[in-house]
């Protein structure tokens, strides 16, 4: 189904000779310019331009490589899918929003035509060429707008199912959208959390060695800045342990 809805993009963008475009770069994956136009069989200036064409409205997407040896870029291709089954929703509703416009018209108003020249006329037109044909000269008929309302309603109807169907693949691509998007907002904030947690963990590291560094500093002044020990105390000692030899 969503093949289907790819190629009436494609026809209506490019024309229908190139459906099978949506064969080569359907598959959510980029394909060389140059493979694109051999399966294709036409002129590389040719499928570019009609890629370019597709490009315009956002419904494919490229990206380039550079030839290390020849030193000229090669781009790749892929159709946007979800923007594709977008573009075509909006084309739908327009149609059904025209079929309805004419049914109500036809409906409520009276056309007229001419048999042998069949073309067609409103009626405030037909009665300013007073209802004759200024090709031919025959009198304009009263157009039965039966067939045509029938005709319009079972259009109309076709078109409603079609979107259904159409709206239901778009919710679907949303829906999975959503989820690559989250996974990659995950990794993302995964991604976060460890880069703040090595930046903390180099904080820490970073403060301890500054701590340690200052410790180490103020204990060498310390023991720089010691008081010695004055003489006066010493020789005091030296002579206590004097007299205690000599009572023994």
């Amino acid at each position: 189904m969503q093949t289907k809805f790819l190629r009436q993009v494609v026809e209506y963008v490019i024309g229908k000779q190139f459906e099978p475009l949506v064969d080569i770069i359907g598959d959510e994956k980029y394909v060389n310019e140059f493979l694109i136009a051999k399966k294709l069989g036409i002129e590389i200036n040719q499928t570019r331009n009609i890629l370019y064409k597709l490009s315009d409205y956002g419904l494919v997407s490229s990206t380039r490589k550079k030839d290390s040896r020849k030193g000229w870029y090669t781009y790749f291709w892929k159709i946007e899918i979800l923007k594709s089954l977008e573009f075509l929703s909006e084309i739908i509703e327009k149609r059904i929003n025209n079929l309805n416009n004419q049914i109500k018209s036809r409906e409520t108003k009276r056309f007229y035509y001419c048999e042998t020249c069949n073309v067609e006329h409103s009626e405030d037109n037909a009665l300013l060429n007073d209802f004759t044909c200024g090709e031919c000269g025959n009198v304009f008929v009263l157009k039965d707008n039966v067939k045509n309302i029938r005709d319009y309603k079972k259009e109309s109807d076709n078109l409603e199912k079609e979107i259904v169907l159409l709206k239901e693949e778009i919710s679907k691509l949303r829906e999975k959208e959503g989820k690559r998007k989250n996974r990659v907002i995950k990794k993302e904030l995964k991604l976060v959390k460890e880069k703040r947690a090595k930046q903390r963990a180099v904080n820490k590291l970073a403060k301890l060695k500054l701590n340690n560094s200052v410790k180490e500093k103020d204990k060498k002044r310390l023991i720089k800045n010691k008081p010695k020990k004055s003489p006066h105390k010493i020789n005091k000692r030296l002579v206590k342990k004097k007299s205690k030899k000599k009572r023994k």
